[in-house]
């Protein structure tokens, strides 16, 4: 089953079979009987920052209600170190996780590749400036991995049987700014490089581009935080999931561009 705050949005799913329940996190009366009956509840953050953790909270008591066998919870790799402002509501959520009783996953997952190339809307500004910005350092490693394989990672948990609680580090091959700048250039055949700024030079120069004030802090942040480690793992739990290496870089950054029509 799925549940979703507008079912009407779910159409695909239902079409195919999927029986679809009403899950709204700003009514938490709607979530208890959405969770009723499931053996396994996937939770998917929502995406409004401060706001995340009460909608998590909301829905792990819920999950408690319903008599949930076990929560899956979508955070960020590193989840319990990091130190990512974004990162703190995931720590609060899979705290209160661990206090409700429930057998859990942490499914930790490492940054988007298609983030990185082009589904923020950057890339068509980088290539005709012919630099790509960020305050990630020249060195800085993202063990980052394309959705499609987070979320079969993801399938294979829900699907397996997962004795007691586990953790999964859910990164790919580390790669550096300056390898999706690269990789940009070769595919499209346009000069590209990574240009590093200091992460309050990084943040002003955003919010002069148009990003709000707050948002603008967090992006930088994000990108500063490869520096400091936070976006990087050893783990190779992703590719056992898989029971295969993850996706190449150059594959999900082709794919991307070309459905940013870039390419």
């Amino acid at each position: 089953m799925a549940a979703v705050r507008n079912p009407q949005k779910a159409a695909d799913l239902a079409a195919k079979g999927v029986q679809i329940r009403e899950a709204d996190f700003d009514r938490p009366d709607t979530l208890a009987p959405a969770f009723a009956g499931a053996d396994k509840l996937l939770l998917i953050p929502s995406t409004v920052v401060g706001e995340r953790f009460p909608h998590m909270e909301r829905a792990v008591n819920a999950a408690v209600e319903a008599k949930v066998g076990r929560i899956a919870y979508a955070g960020f790799i590193n989840g319990d170190t990091s130190t990512l402002r974004l990162g703190e509501e995931h720590k609060q959520t899979e705290a209160v996780i661990m206090a409700s009783g429930l057998p859990y996953v942490f499914l930790r997952n490492g940054a988007y590749i298609e983030v990185y190339a082009g589904d923020l809307g950057n890339i068509g500004h980088a290539l005709s400036t012919g630099l790509l910005t960020g305050a990630a350092g020249d060195g800085g490693l993202v063990s980052g991995a394309s959705r499609d394989d987070l979320a079969e990672a993801a399938a294979v948990v829900l699907t397996s049987d997962v004795p007691g609680n586990a953790v999964y580090e859910l990164g790919g091959t580390p790669f550096t700014m300056g390898d999706i700048a690269q990789t940009i250039s070769d595919l499209t055949g346009k000069p590209l490089v990574y240009h590093d700024m200091p992460v309050d030079a990084y943040g002003q120069a955003l919010a002069g581009a148009g990003l709000p004030a707050f948002l603008a802090d967090i992006v930088a942040d994000t990108s500063f935080a490869t520096q400091r480690g936070d976006w990087y793992s050893e783990s190779i739990d992703l590719s056992r999931l898989l029971g295969r290496p993850s996706t190449p870089l150059a594959d999900v950054v082709e794919a991307t561009l070309k459905r940013n029509g870039l390419l």
